[in-house]
């Protein structure tokens, strides 16, 4: 069910933002597959077969940006997820990609459950004990045309009220999606914007554990 035609990855280096460059630059990157969509140009009941053989898609992609992004995975301290639907699909095709894609980066970077936990918004962590990984991981999704867009929406991994860490990082796949396909998406990031100076919930003092705060 799960055809792959292209693999494609982006890291980026920012070391300013019109102010003096950063004593460690910003590193971010995505991943992104270009899948065949089985069930594009028809309307199917049940598209949840899907889901689960885009587990081991997830795992693979998280382990390979990390790999591309060439640091620890105590180091990343953001992540988001997207998907592009070609236009002979369904945004619900898309959403099929929430579980296995979030779960595979709460996993590789510390949080342990299993993936109906992590559909149903369970972990297995003990209440008030830090941990990594412990927020929903945000996502965005459309469906559109080859060459198209889409802005991936990346939070604290931690905790989802770090306003230092509300980023986005633009992908754009080209030549992808046609209309028989779908683009799933995997980000991190290794810390805040840079220059991040809007107040707010730091980093070094997240206290709850909650993934909120």
């Amino acid at each position: 069910m799960i055809e792959i035609r292209r693999i494609f990855c982006h890291v980026e280096d920012i070391h300013h933002e019109f102010g003096p460059p950063a004593l460690t630059p910003l590193r971010r990157g995505y991943i992104a597959g270009v899948l065949t969509n089985p069930y594009a140009g028809r309307y199917e009941p049940d598209i949840l077969p899907m889901m689960a053989q885009l587990n081991d898609v997830g795992i693979r992609f998280a382990h390979k940006l990390l790999d591309h992004l060439a640091v620890p995975a105590q180091k990343i301290e953001g992540y988001g997820k997207g998907a592009l639907i070609g236009s002979s699909g369904e945004l619900e095709h898309g959403a099929l990609w929430h579980v296995p894609g979030g779960y595979a980066m709460r996993e590789l970077l510390g949080w342990k459950g299993d993936p109906s936990d992590y559909a149903a918004g369970k972990g297995s962590r003990t209440k008030g004990q830090p941990g990594n990984a412990l927020t929903i991981v945000p996502s965005t999704k459309k469906v559109a045309g080859p060459g198209a867009t889409l802005d991936v929406p990346m939070t604290h991994i931690n905790a989802a009220y770090v306003r230092s860490h509300f980023d986005a990082i633009e992908v754009r796949i080209p030549g992808a999606p046609r209309a028989d396909e779908l683009v799933v998406i995997l980000a991190m990031s290794t810390g805040p914007r840079i220059h991040a100076r809007v107040g707010g919930l730091k980093a070094a003092d997240i206290a709850q554990w909650d993934g909120l705060r």
